[in-house]
């Protein structure tokens, strides 16, 4: 059974989890694209506010019917409104949506939104019940909040490259930034506090400010390294390597007494050297080194599909190093339904789905491209009951714009 079946079996329709939830959106690039992305997948209706000339990821390859794929992936499922906010009508359409909204997500620099008059205080003493969460790379105050920022300017500042680094057997210099990790972690960890806020709204009436720093997200990750800058000295490195075998390489990620002891079983490390016992003392000193050079020559002397099935039968965790379009073409990937297909035509691509799934409530990658501007009418019109001469007005004021017609909000999961 698929997991797509598994979760919905016996359990009747599923629901969306943040269904009647309504998101206003004025993030750019990804951080906060991607924390409202997960709100869109949740259910909730997305409204992206963007500049007459869109958010910038938009113009980058690659490209399927006209659209960014890099910019739906974080994207997909959304509505796109454009309001010129360096215009006084703009920045009133906005506040007025802004008392329809639920949830406020933004990642400008600190101090952006209050000079447009979009912060929380204005925000929220005309709609008490907002949730608003502003995602910034140190934060709102401090000394160095105002700090212009990216993902791999945050993942230099924080100690992540550096502690990566720290783990290679030739460091020789820190590895380039190719993976925004700050930028995902801070969409994560935003999603969840807006999930926790809007719980603690049902019981207290009252919405709240969040402020979530991409500094902050990096450094929660290094857990022992956190430790490590308090107690230099005291913790082994952890041993995982990449191992050559005669094809490729492999990653061993023995952990418990037992993988040891069944590592060690397998590969004929040498009696006398350690027991797995001494490996688990406090004040063990693992003779890493070694343990590393016997276990390599080991893995060189055969195959990555010999080593799986010796280690892995043998209960010790190990991988051979595979590309992401491998991964996503495996038997568990394809399970699991990792994937989503979005767009229409010759637009449609495949995103990642969320990495969780619920057993009553629908949670996937939704369908809809945000077409530049596409529901701006739509949008204004339902909600703040503008007429057609007013929504007129304003497009030809160049506060608005709008074009095209409402596309598909569906979503179709890849099918195995």
């Amino acid at each position: 059974m698929k997991a797509a079946e598994h979760h919905a079996a016996g359990v009747g329709p599923r629901h969306d989890a943040l269904g009647g939830i309504r998101v206003l959106d004025f993030t750019i690039v990804m951080s906060g694209p991607m924390c409202t992305r997960i709100l869109a997948d949740a259910g909730a209706e997305v409204i992206k506010v963007e500049a007459p000339d869109g958010d910038m990821p938009r113009m980058r390859p690659p490209f399927r019917g006209g659209v960014s794929t890099y910019f739906g992936a974080m994207n997909c499922g959304k509505h796109s409104i454009v309001l010129n906010l360096q215009t006084p009508e703009g920045r009133q359409i906005a506040r007025e949506l802004a008392r329809t909204a639920d949830v406020i997500v933004e990642n400008f620099r600190p101090g952006v939104m209050k000079r447009l008059g979009l912060d929380y205080a204005t925000i929220a003493a005309e709609n008490p019940r907002i949730v608003y969460c502003s995602i910034s790379g140190f934060g709102q105050d401090g000394p160095g909040a105002t700090a212009p920022a990216y993902a791999p300017v945050i993942q230099a500042a924080s100690g992540y490259e550096l502690a990566h680094a720290g783990y290679q057997d030739d460091p020789g210099k820190p590895a380039a930034s190719g993976i925004f990790v700050a930028d995902v972690l801070a969409a994560i960890h935003s999603a969840t506090a807006i999930s926790l806020a809007l719980f603690d709204r049902e019981r207290t009436g009252a919405g709240q400010y969040i402020d979530v720093a991409l500094m902050d997200a990096v450094i929660a990750m290094l857990i022992g390294e956190f430790q490590d800058a308090q107690f230099p000295g005291e913790r082994s490195l952890v041993p995982y390597r990449p191992m050559r075998a005669k094809d490729g390489f492999i990653m061993i990620a023995a952990a418990t007494k037992r993988n040891f002891a069944a590592l060690f079983s397998v590969t004929g490390y040498p009696p006398g050297r350690n027991t797995v016992d001494s490996l688990f003392t406090a004040k063990s000193e693992w003779d890493w080194p070694i343990i590393r050079q016997h276990v390599e020559a080991w893995t060189m002397a055969r195959t990555v599909d010999e080593i799986e099935a010796a280690l892995g039968g043998a209960g010790v965790p190990c991988s051979r190093y595979k590309t992401l379009a491998e991964t996503l073409s495996d038997p568990q990937s394809i399970h699991r339904n990792i994937q989503a297909r979005v767009g229409a035509g010759d637009g449609e691509f495949a995103v990642a789905n969320p990495p969780f799934r619920m057993s009553r409530a629908r949670i996937h990658a939704r369908r809809k491209m945000p077409q530049l501007g596409l529901d701006t009418d739509r949008v204004l019109g339902e909600l703040l009951g503008y007429s057609a001469q007013k929504l007129a007005q304003l497009r030809q004021a160049g506060v608005t714009a709008s074009s095209g017609p409402i596309a598909d909000d569906r979503a179709a999961p890849v099918q195995a």
